[in-house]
């Protein structure tokens, strides 16, 4: 009874049985009002023809040996007919029935009215004599003298002689068989309907047999079910467990690649962290050893490799702490408008004296003057610099660093390009990942924490722009972005 078949099926049943009872009842009262509409218009001349044949009233006076004639001729006529004399007021003065089966002494003469003056439609039901409480479809006629209203002859069809001839019709031959054929309609209706409703939840039933088999997978398995694109209220269900099993199938796969990397940050960062903390506990700790017996120049130059590894620990922790708002949406851009050559050459006025050092050009490249985008001024400022950064710390002394801005219809495109050692191919997918390093030599490689690639993606992520990185190697390295123009960036 658990199943919706077995629900679905016992439902229908029910309603089956409480319509089929339904219309058995109604067809039942129906047809006793069809007969007795029947009755009362073949019947209606009865009383008519019966006030027509004797004075049945005189001065007042009932004649009921008359009516008793009269009655039995009409009785002739109709078998089932009750003949009774009423005076004006409704009153029974006389009939041809023992006297102890007739149960009222008044009759009440509003149906009366309605039947004679036709203002009523029929069956019309008047009270049964008989009866204390029953009412009778009735014929019934004005007794009149000289115009003068003395009373009405009320006939009631249907007696105790019909209600006993019914009572044995219901028990009878035809009545068994509509009792048997009203069965056999239900019944048939039933079955038809539960072979309906097998066919219906036969899909729900192998729907609910592959969800719980790719469940039972850990959505490993495909769904087998290939409902069709346009398809009744089963198929749309199927079609939604489809694309639902496959994101969840992907968002589990995430799941896990996001564990791996969670694992393998966590070993970097570890590392990161571990290797000058104890690069710098090594030097302290000798200098404490040593104390005085040190010479200056040996004290300076611990001293200075201990502040290089706090700087790096330093930058590490920023670049994590950056990263990690960043991820947790935590930032969230504060857009503004602002010129994008003019960031530009604040960048390289503030990278001027460092590539300097390092012998290296750095140039600038306008395509545009006056190029203004939308955007955070800070964190775009940030991603130059990070960018800058790299440059400047993977090109080899005399080198080249160009900053270049190229206005398109709609956007302003600015890319940094070194000429450095460049970017094996097999690398560039990974170079935004958190902590990748190029393979370029300790020196390099000392001052990087290796979250800056990912830090810039994440905050053009947050721009919705797309960074794309061209490089060859020994021929250098070109990163380029996008940024709307004011003009469109409605």
């Amino acid at each position: 009874m658990n199943t919706l078949f077995a629900k679905l099926s016992a439902a229908l049943l029910i309603i089956v049985v409480l319509m089929g009872g339904a219309f058995f009842l109604v067809d039942k009262i129906n047809t006793r009002l069809y007969y007795e509409e029947l009755t009362q218009r073949l019947n209606a001349p009865i009383a008519m023809y019966v006030t027509g044949q004797r004075d049945l009233i005189n001065n007042g006076v009932p004649d009921l040996e008359s009516l008793r004639e009269l009655a039995s001729h009409a009785m002739v006529i109709n078998p089932t007919a009750e003949i009774y004399l009423l005076d004006a007021a409704g009153n029974i003065l006389g009939h041809a029935l023992p006297v102890d089966t007739v149960l009222r002494d008044r009759v009440e003469l509003a149906p009366v009215r309605a039947l004679i003056e036709e203002s009523a439609r029929m069956p019309v039901h008047g009270d049964d004599p008989r009866s204390d409480s029953m009412q009778k479809v009735f014929s019934a006629a004005e007794i009149r003298t000289d115009g003068q209203l003395q009373g009405y002859l009320y006939v009631v069809l249907g007696g105790q002689t019909y209600e006993a001839l019914a009572n044995d019709i219901d028990g009878s031959y035809i009545g068994n068989v509509s009792i048997v054929v009203a069965i056999v309609i239900v019944f048939a209706a039933a079955t038809i309907g539960l072979l309906v409703f097998g066919l219906l939840t036969r899909r729900l039933k192998l729907l609910s047999h592959d969800i719980k088999r790719v469940g039972d997978s850990g959505f490993d398995l495909e769904p087998t079910i290939e409902p069709p694109l346009a398809g009744d209220e089963i198929d749309n269900l199927a079609q939604a467990f489809v694309a639902m099993s496959r994101q969840i199938k992907d968002q589990l796969a995430q799941l896990k690649e996001n564990d791996r990397l969670r694992r393998e940050l966590v070993s970097n960062i570890s590392h990161d962290l571990r290797t000058p903390l104890s690069a710098m506990q090594g030097y302290l700790e000798t200098m404490l050893i040593k104390g005085e017996s040190m010479s200056k120049i040996d004290r300076d130059r611990y001293l200075e490799i201990a502040r290089r590894h706090a700087v790096r620990l330093g930058i590490l922790i920023g670049d994590l702490f950056e990263l990690s708002k960043l991820d947790s949406a935590s930032v969230t851009p504060s857009l503004e408008a602002f010129s994008i050559p003019e960031l530009v050459q604040d960048i390289a006025q503030e990278f001027q004296l460092e590539a300097d050092k390092k012998e290296i050009s750095l140039s600038i490249a306008l395509d545009a003057d006056s190029a203004f985008t939308i955007g955070d001024i800070g964190l775009i400022q940030r991603v130059l610099e990070n960018l800058v950064r790299n440059a400047i710390r993977f090109t080899p002394r005399g080198g080249e660093i160009t900053l270049s801005i190229a206005e398109r219809p709609e956007s302003v495109t600015v890319a940094v390009t070194d000429t450095g050692p460049g970017i094996p191919e097999k690398d560039i997918a990974r170079i935004f990942d958190r902590f990748y390093r190029a393979e370029q030599g300790e020196e390099a490689r000392a001052d990087s924490s290796g979250l800056g690639l990912a830090i810039v993606k994440r905050i053009l992520d947050l721009h919705d722009s797309r960074i794309t990185v061209m490089s060859k190697v020994d021929a250098g390295t070109r990163f380029e972005f996008d940024l709307p123009l004011y003009k469109h960036a409605a």
